[in-house]
């Protein structure tokens, strides 16, 4: 009977070990299997955009290697993060301006579109702005006219990949370096006359170290913003105006759209825009590319 009860205590033990052991074989793949990243990480969003460079804020290559808004994965050290060879393109995420002080950059994104960029141009050549154009590779391979219009006024040029597509931080390596490089060749095709794309914007935001080195490695600046207009929800020209007026305190670089339907509120909000911050004073360039 002694030996009996013993049997049935080393079965038991045996049993309760294989069930912990499956059980945290499960929680393993689960945790394998969950999306790298989630809300308020980084690719939200609100939250790369919204984040200040530091420690050289609106200055003059301000942005600092590692400083500013970046991938949570840049603290544990992963290969590419903020790296750059010396008086090559840093991989961090711009957002300060190149003329530093109180400039605000101007930057307009999913185009280019037969209609409403040139009404967007019309009002930038009113005010003596440049800006820099965030554009859709096949939207650019369509419409090369407008592309050149844009950099003979003197603005420059932003890859926004080519489909826009704001899954693509969770996608493979492979696949965000033809979204990107693939919409880069497209741009510049457009533009002719050697003109160079010189910036790179992650659609939704979502970047990640690996996007951001091959930008960088391709001779283009990752691009922030720090005040989202929210035009291309169109909200109405006034609310567009006034969340530039309240979120600058954030940040020089200011987001709007001249793709994705009708852009009628932001040509009129763009327009006021500009007129204030020629009443403030504060005058316009282009985001920082290099390191100081």
């Amino acid at each position: 009977m002694e030996r009996i009860a013993k049997r049935g205590a080393r079965a038991r033990i045996a049993v309760t070990a294989a069930a912990a052991a499956v059980a945290g074989t499960v929680w393993g793949v689960a945790t394998l299997a969950s999306p790298a990243h989630g809300p308020g990480d980084g690719h939200d969003h609100q939250n790369v955009s919204r984040q200040k460079d530091s420690p050289g804020g609106n200055s003059p290559g301000g942005d600092s290697p590692g400083g500013g808004a970046q991938d949570p994965a840049d603290a544990a050290g992963r290969p590419g993060a903020g790296d750059a060879k010396p008086g090559g393109v840093p991989d961090t995420i711009a957002h300060a301006s190149e003329a530093g002080g109180d400039a605000v950059n101007i930057t307009i994104d999913d185009g280019p579109d037969p209609t409403w960029t040139p009404k967007v141009l019309e009002v930038l050549r009113k005010h003596g702005v440049k800006a820099t154009f965030c554009m859709i590779g096949p939207q650019a391979k369509a419409h090369p006219g407008v592309v050149k219009q844009v950099v003979a006024d003197g603005n420059r040029l932003c890859d926004h990949t080519m489909d826009h597509d704001i899954g693509m931080a969770k996608k493979a390596v492979e696949y965000q370096k033809q979204q990107i490089l693939d919409a880069k060749k497209l741009i510049e095709d457009a533009a002719g006359g050697g003109a160079k794309v010189e910036y790179y914007r992650a659609p939704g935001g979502a970047f990640t170290p690996e996007s951001r080195a091959l930008a960088a490695a391709a001779g283009m600046r990752p691009l922030g913003w720090n005040v989202d207009t929210k035009d291309f929800k169109k909200p109405g020209t006034a609310a567009i105006v006034n969340a530039v007026k309240q979120e600058l305190r954030s940040g020089p670089t200011v987001l709007f759209h001249d793709g994705g339907g009708n852009r009628a509120q932001t040509v009129e909000a763009l327009d006021e825009v500009l007129s204030w911050l020629e009443e403030q004073g504060r005058p316009t360039g282009f985001p920082v590319r290099t390191a100081p």
